[in-house]
């Protein structure tokens, strides 16, 4: 199984944080509000970051992680990945 942990920018410019197996359905589910509560009043949602596990305990584990971080240090984290994915 592949399992995703992934970060949202929703409309308001907030960050939410979560984890799934698929996540195209999962973007889809937020953006029609069926998501969560948190990103049901911020849509619509894009897809910042995200990165892919081997299990749903990794990609959970990486989940509260990211969780822990301030503000500032995800969005070092979603600088960080986007100048890796500009040297591609």
């Amino acid at each position: 199984m592949t399992a995703y942990t992934y970060i949202l920018r929703c409309s308001d410019g907030s960050l939410y944080t979560g984890w799934t197996n698929n996540l195209t359905m999962r973007l889809a589910a937020h953006n029609s509000g069926a998501g969560s509560k948190y990103t049901r009043a911020r849509l619509p949602v894009t897809i910042a970051y995200y990165e892919i596990f081997a299990t749903k305990s990794e990609a959970m584990k990486r989940e509260y992680e990211i969780k822990q971080l301030t503000h500032a240090a995800k969005m070092t984290l979603l600088a960080n990945s986007n100048d890796k994915n500009d040297k591609k």
